[in-house]
């Protein structure tokens, strides 16, 4: 399975910023030492035109240029430097690899970072400089419509379950029927002015397993009714983990464990190719979010493997089969 990473692209945040910027790092060492099936990628920067399928030209010009306003700047919640920049352009980048990865017969792929869902065309906002998933979504609907002619548009279904709603994502498509929007999130979190998705589901502070699963169960229900995807983007947030620091509810590692299986097999009984980014995750303890993300890994491994299965087994060539002399040593 291929997952895209920007880690080392890191921020100079001051001493005490919530931010856990070391996460990403984290995770990446993790995944290479425990699950080799991995593999890592260093993602690609997104460019202006990619950006601005979605954003706005002068927002995408004040963030390379480190010119936005003191307002937006607070807004981001980081300081402007060339390498917060940089990093914002990679995280976009990573989705659309991982999305490109996905539909290319992989069935899934993964963003090591992103899930940047509060971004809006014309500003950044809570940790978040451009949308990543919105940037994904135009930009596979650009390609299929041009590979595609005749099939008609793709259809993305995001599926944020990050703690937070996805503000940006939800205004950013708030009028475009290709893209079906649906957060699960906590009713009484950040951001206070919520934006209407496709499908918002509230959550109460405290929220156990089997309340969270029963209210998912009933977005993926009315989804399925509503909306037929070509592509999932998930947001896999760790924020909704019990140990999280801005989460405020109370999922267990098997409730989040979970939340993720549903989702992938989901896709996976559409046989709809699924992106996944990792979005929140603030935990008192930072190995907290991280072991919530590597059983995420550990998911969508099982589910890849699935999609692989399902690919044509290419009979040897010429140029590649073993001598004949040796087959009949071959393992059966």
């Amino acid at each position: 399975m291929h997952a895209f990473y920007a880690d080392h692209f890191v921020l100079p945040l001051p001493d005490g910023h919530r931010f856990p910027m070391a996460k990403y790092a984290r995770l990446r060492e993790r995944l290479s030492s425990e699950l080799p099936q991995v593999q890592m990628h260093e993602a690609m920067a997104a460019s202006d035109g990619e950006l601005a399928l979605v954003h706005t030209p002068d927002y995408i010009a004040a963030v390379a240029q480190g010119s936005l306003s003191a307002a937006v700047q607070r807004e981001i919640g980081f300081p402007w430097s060339p390498a917060m920049a940089e990093r914002a352009r990679r995280s976009v980048g990573a989705t659309l690899q991982a999305c490109r990865s996905a539909m290319g017969g992989a069935g899934l792929a993964a963003n090591l970072a992103g899930g940047t869902h509060h971004a809006y065309a014309d500003k950044g906002s809570g940790f978040c400089v451009f949308n990543d998933a919105a940037v994904a979504a135009r930009l596979m609907q650009a390609e299929h419509a041009r590979s595609h002619r005749a099939r008609g548009p793709l259809r993305v279904a995001i599926v944020d379950l990050d703690v937070h709603q996805g503000n940006g994502t939800a205004r950013i498509f708030a009028n475009d029927p290709s893209v079906f929007t649906l957060s699960l999130h906590g009713a009484k979190n950040f951001p206070f002015r919520k934006e209407p998705s496709d499908l918002d589901v509230e959550l109460p502070d405290g929220c156990d397993d089997a309340t969270y699963m029963e209210a998912l169960e009933r977005a993926l229900d009315e989804l399925t009714q509503r909306f037929e995807p070509g592509l999932v983007i998930y947001l896999a947030g760790a924020d909704s983990h019990e140990g999280d620091r801005l989460g405020r509810l109370k999922l267990s590692y098997d409730g989040m464990e979970a939340r993720d299986r549903r989702v992938m097999d989901w896709a996976w009984q559409r046989r709809v190719p699924l992106a996944f980014t990792m979005a929140g995750g603030y935990g008192h303890d930072m190995e907290t979010t991280v072991q919530v993300q590597m059983h995420t890994y550990r998911t969508a491994l099982a589910y890849h493997q699935r999609w692989q299965a399902l690919q044509p087994t290419k009979p040897p060539t010429e140029a590649t089969a073993p001598p004949v002399a040796h087959w009949h040593n071959a393992a059966p």
